[in-house]
């Protein structure tokens, strides 16, 4: 099974991709994150295989999030 996690600050896109997710019968959704200052910890919880991320969030944009997450912890990425 493919661990996923949805990091996205939309509650529609976060509740649509985890749809998405579970519906797929080789995946299984690790979790979802609206904001990318707690996703670094709930990847180091959950131990995702990939994760879908929003470009554009507040507080930190996706680009900066996926910059230091692959200083951290380098993973397969979906931009959303």
């Amino acid at each position: 099974m493919i661990r996923v996690l949805v990091i996205d600050d939309s509650a529609v896109m976060r509740t649509f991709l985890a749809g998405v997710v579970q519906a797929q019968p080789d995946m299984v959704l690790a979790g979802v994150v609206s904001d990318p200052l707690h996703a670094i910890d709930r990847i180091r919880k959950s131990a995702p295989d990939v994760i879908t991320l929003d470009v554009e969030m507040p507080r930190m944009n996706g680009l900066d999030f996926l910059r230091t997450l692959m200083a951290v912890r380098p993973l397969p990425v979906i931009m959303i």
